[in-house]
This record gives C-alpha cells, sequence and structure tokens, in this order.
C-alpha cells in the first residue's frame, strides 16, 4: 500500500472553502427575500392599499398588505434566519430596505425594521452607524421613520444614551425625516418615552429645536414626542407648552396637550 507523498496546502483550501460559503449564504439570502417578496404580492389587498396610500401626501410604494399579516411573515421567516450571526441578518435587512432594483416596497421595510428589533439583545455601540445610515438612506415617509425609531433604533439609543448628543444634531438635518427622528427617537413603542437621568431635559430640548420648524410632520413629531413625555411628566410638559404656546404651531401644541385633562387643554389652547 502506498501512502500519500504530497504537499497539503493549508493557505489554498481555506480560501476556496471561505469563497463557496459566500456565494452559498448569498443564493440564500437572495432566496429568502424572493420568497418574501412573493408572499407580500400574493398577500396583497386592493381596498386595503387605497386606503393606506391616502394617510401619506409624500409618495409612498405600498403593496397593500396589512400590518398585522406583514409581521406574521417577518415572524415566519425569522424562524428561517434567526440561527445567522447579526451581520448576516443586518445584510437581510437591508437587502429588503434596498428593495428589487432600488425600488423598495414599505412593507419590505417593515420585515427590516421587526428582524432588527428582534436583535436588541445583542445591540453594540457599531450598530449606531449601520442604523443611522439606514435613516438617512432608507427612511422615506413617517410610517418607516416612526416604525423604526420607535422600536430598533430607539431601543438602541435607550442602550447607549451617549448618543443623545448626536440626536440632537439632527435637528439641523436638511432631511425632514431626519429631524423627525430626532423626536420620535424617544418615543416607545407603548407611548411612553426612554428614560434616563437627563431625558426629560433632552425632550425639551428637541422640542425648543424643532419649536418653528416649518414642517408639518415634524411639527407632528416633536408634539406626539411631548405627549409621550407627559404620561410621566404631565406638570413639567404643561408648563412647557404655556411658556412657548404662542410660539408653538398649533399642530405640535394640540399633540403635545392630547392626553391632558379637560382644563388644562383649554388653558394651552385659549386663544390659540
Amino acid at each position: 500500500m502506498s501512502s500519500y507523498q504530497g504537499s497539503f496546502d493549508l493557505e489554498k483550501k481555506p480560501k476556496i472553502v471561505y469563497a463557496c460559503n459566500i456565494k452559498y449564504r448569498e443564493t440564500n439570502m437572495k432566496n429568502i427575500i424572493n420568497q418574501i417578496r412573493k408572499e407580500l404580492l400574493a398577500s396583497a389587498d386592493k381596498k386595503h392599499k387605497v386606503n393606506i396610500d391616502r394617510w401619506y401626501k409624500e409618495p409612498v410604494r405600498f403593496i397593500g398588505v396589512k400590518t398585522p399579516t406583514v409581521r406574521k411573515i417577518a415572524d415566519k421567516y425569522w424562524q428561517e434566519i434567526k440561527h445567522l450571526d447579526k451581520k448576516q441578518i443586518f445584510e437581510l435587512c437591508e437587502e429588503l430596505l434596498k428593495g428589487n432594483k432600488n425600488n423598495p416596497f414599505d412593507e419590505e421595510a417593515t420585515i427590516a425594521y421587526a428582524w432588527a428589533y428582534k436583535l436588541k439583545k445583542q445591540y453594540t455601540k457599531n450598530d449606531w452607524k449601520i442604523f443611522e445610515r439606514w435613516l438617512k438612506n432608507y427612511v422615506t415617509n413617517w410610517g418607516k421613520c416612526d416604525d423604526f425609531c420607535t422600536h430598533a433604533f430607539g431601543e438602541l439609543l435607550s442602550q447607549y444614551p451617549e448618543f443623545v448628543p448626536v440626536v440632537k444634531k439632527w435637528t439641523k438635518s436638511t432631511n425632514r425625516w431626519v429631524r423627525r427622528a430626532s423626536a420620535v427617537i424617544f418615543i416607545k413603542s407603548n407611548n411612553t418615552y426612554h428614560t434616563g437621568k437627563s431625558s426629560l431635559e433632552d425632550i425639551f430640548y428637541i422640542a425648543d429645536a424643532l419649536l418653528l420648524d416649518l414642517d408639518n410632520l415634524v411639527q407632528k413629531g416633536y408634539g406626539w414626542m411631548l405627549k409621550a413625555a407627559s404620561f410621566g411628566h404631565r406638570q413639567e410638559v404643561f408648563d412647557y407648552v404655556i411658556k412657548n404656546r404662542d410660539k408653538m404651531p398649533r399642530t405640535a401644541l394640540r399633540y403635545a396637550i392630547e392626553k391632558m385633562p379637560e382644563g388644562m387643554k383649554k388653558k394651552a389652547m385659549k386663544n390659540k
């Protein structure tokens, strides 16, 4: 019996295996994305599409799938990808955000943000750059802004409040969705606000910075932020509104006081 006399190149074999793994991973990712898109298209409801399009003044691209159905699809395919590492899942999320031929459906973003939020126990500071890029590159309407910021991005800020100074800079952005995000990111999905030692102070800073913003959706954003803060700090928020009522746009003011007692509301809205 002859023994093998050749040499085994330890440098080349891993590269071949690694390249094969990358190709397999990319193919598998494309298959998952394609399956999701097919299922979304199959679940479209034309009447719902007409209704949801009416909620937006800016251009949107909905298939017409109801949100509970979209979230079921997200959960279904999460079972197929949850074993992947965070980097790979974020890559899948970004593929959904980019859309097919860079023309995404809004429902795809809902799935991407849902998956990102499921990874909240794995967040690190390094994820901030990824999420901020998503905000600036892929958020194109208030629905995407609110979904992303009240879940995944807001959770990241809650875990790493040292990024609050970065959020404060967003108030000066020329991108209306980034300005809206500077307020909405402080709101949790249960309509309370992200807490911290100076969070109320931060919220008033954001409101001051956006106070005279002419964009109606930015006004609604910071008004909503004040409303969320009022659940735990009613008097402080009321005092802030009264102090600024002559300058604050009516839209923002009405949002801010929406859940306050009638007496407070009447006082805040007097001659407004």
